[in-house]
């Protein structure tokens, strides 16, 4: 038998850096190299895009996401390169930040 994928995800202009699965939520989210990070259906359908707001970009004036975790309460963390942490709601909603010198893998 082959395998064949449960939904084809679109909307990324760039390679996924990171991605997360909320099963309880049905929610993908995934993060690219050059871009925002997007929330989708299980079913493929684009939901949400998380866009961090311009004041709290870095120097290159890109974030870029490395690290995506999602509970089932309907949050979302987000950890970028430059050292930023970012919640949101799943909704799209900035919720909080944090800077950090660490190094977070």
């Amino acid at each position: 038998d082959f395998a064949t994928p449960r939904a084809i995800l679109t909307g990324h202009d760039y390679e996924i850096t990171c991605a997360t699965i909320c099963a309880e939520l049905g929610l993908v989210i995934s993060g690219s190299k050059e871009g925002p990070c997007l929330i989708h259906s299980m079913n493929g359908d684009l939901l949400r895009t998380l866009e961090v707001p311009e004041t709290l970009e870095g120097p290159e004036n890109c974030l870029r996401p490395k690290l995506i975790q999602a509970s089932r309460e309907g949050h979302c963390v987000i950890y970028y390169e430059n050292g930023l942490f970012c919640v949101f709601s799943v909704n799209g909603r900035l919720q909080a930040t944090m800077e950090t010198d660490d190094k977070i893998k």
